[in-house]
């Protein structure tokens, strides 16, 4: 499935046009291969680092991250499968401390990111065309299932830029 932008809810435009594969597939591959890269090239120090007083650990950046991952891929399952149910939406910011990341390595984070990211393709090789084009309601927007791909593959391209720009650029070793 190719990307077009126009399916795309505006909310998660931004993150979307971030991708420079237009396939979804490869959108969701890259995406992942490039996450893993960055992680395995952070100091273990970094992991409790925040930017600014009110941010996230890069932990929480990495398991936020997942979260999404995990909620926008089921989804997609709901919506591929033709479940017409509105589903919720989720507050990132309350699931952040919920997620025990300050107990978790750089490096089971990152396997457990990596696992996630092969169950995810496979979700989406599994979706025929006619799957792909099915279209449900999350937090009131409309979307189809893939958009909800290539906004997996934004989301966490928006993260790894915020990593690299945000933490990484201003870390002292």
């Amino acid at each position: 499935m190719l990307l077009n932008l126009d399916t795309i809810p505006p909310f998660y435009k931004n993150y979307v046009k971030l991708l420079d594969e237009g396939n979804l597939m490869m959108a969701l591959r890259m995406s992942g291969y490039r996450t893993q890269e960055l992680i395995y090239k952070l100091p273990v120090e970094i992991g409790d680092y925040k930017y600014a007083k009110d941010k996230w650990t890069v932990r929480e950046v990495l398991c936020h991250m997942i979260d999404g991952e995990r909620i926008f891929g089921y989804r997609a399952l709901r919506f591929a499968r033709n479940d017409k149910t509105n589903l919720p939406g989720f507050e990132e910011n309350d699931y952040a401390p919920e997620a025990n990341a300050s107990a978790r390595s750089l490096k089971k984070i990152a396997e457990e990111m990596a696992h996630l990211r092969t169950s995810t393709i496979e979700l989406f090789e599994g979706f025929s065309e006619e799957m792909l084009r099915r279209k449900g309601s999350a937090n009131n927007t409309e979307m189809s299932v893939a958009a909800l791909g290539f906004i997996i593959s934004g989301h966490e391209t928006h993260h790894r830029r915020i990593l690299t720009e945000r933490y990484i650029s201003t870390w002292k070793k």
